[in-house]
Parts: structure tokens; sequence; C-alpha cells
């Protein structure tokens, strides 16, 4: 198996919790744009806000998961390698599992179930929601990006000596 596959699995772990993390951090709780189903159970009430927030915690212990997944996936592969694969390599994959997360989360939860939006305090303007899918997208690109220069990196490191 290349070193790219022995991390691929682990590296998308990691960015998709990672990812899961800073939406959940970020979004959920010091913004407060909208939680996992404040489309469908609205914060204005004492019960709606301790169900988003029972859902958000539920969130945060999948991201949690994936996390420790991730870790310890990664952790198993590097153990007996003669060489730490290349950081770039690792960090590309991290970029691609957290643009994969922010386009699934965003078709899924903004999309097609309507569980929320990324700002609902303004109605959830659908502009938020296609950023949102945006830097899923660079995301992915700078994922790609990474894993080709790493893969060009080790190439011109084992050529010869002329």
């Amino acid at each position: 198996m290349t070193v790219r596959r022995l991390i691929r699995a682990p590296g998308l772990l990691l960015g998709m919790g990672l990812g899961a993390f800073v939406d959940g951090i970020v979004l959920h709780q010091l913004l407060q744009w909208h939680h996992v189903v404040s489309q469908r159970e609205p914060t204005s009430t004492v019960v709606g806000l301790e169900l988003n927030t029972l859902w958000d915690g539920l969130f945060h212990v999948l991201a949690w998961v994936a996390v420790v997944a991730g870790v310890a996936l990664l952790s198993s592969r590097l153990h007996g390698m003669a060489a730490a694969p290349p950081t770039a390599m690792l960090w590309g994959w991290v970029l691609t599992g957290w643009g994969a997360f922010n386009l699934v989360e965003g078709l899924v939860n903004h999309h097609l179930l309507g569980v929320h939006h990324v700002r609902d305090d303004l109605g959830g303007p659908v502009g938020w929601d296609l950023a949102f899918l945006a830097t899923g997208v660079l995301l992915l690109g700078f994922g790609q990006l990474a894993l080709a220069r790493s893969e060009t990196a080790r190439q011109v490191r084992s050529l010869p000596d002329p």
C-alpha cells in the first residue's frame, strides 16, 4: 500500500471531524447563527433551545469520534514505518476531508433536509448557504493541491543524484 493510501482514511476522518468542530464551535456557539435543528425547532423557547443544544451536543460527539478514530488509525498505520509521510500529504487529506464535510453537510442539512441554514437569524438567505458550499470546494481544491505538491516533492527527493 502506498503512503498516500495509508494516510488517506485517517486524514479524511481528521478533516471531517475538525471541520465539524469548526462549524459547531464557530457557527453554533460563538456566532450563534444556527443550531443543528434550528429551522425545525425554534430557539425562541426554552424547550426549543434545549432541543437544539442537545442536537448540537450529539453533533460534537460525532465530530469527536471522527477525530479520535482518525488519530487512532493514523497512529496504527504509522507504526513501524521507516519514515513519516510528508506533512503536506497529511494536510492534503485533512483539507480534503474538511471540504467534503462542508459539501455534504451543506447539501444535506441546508438544501435537502432544510434543518438549518448558515444564517437562521436572517431567515436563511441562500447566499450564506452557497458561500458555505464554496468554502467546501475551496478546501477540497487546496487539499488536492497539497496532495499533488507532496507527490511532486516525493518524486524529486527520490531521483538519483547525477
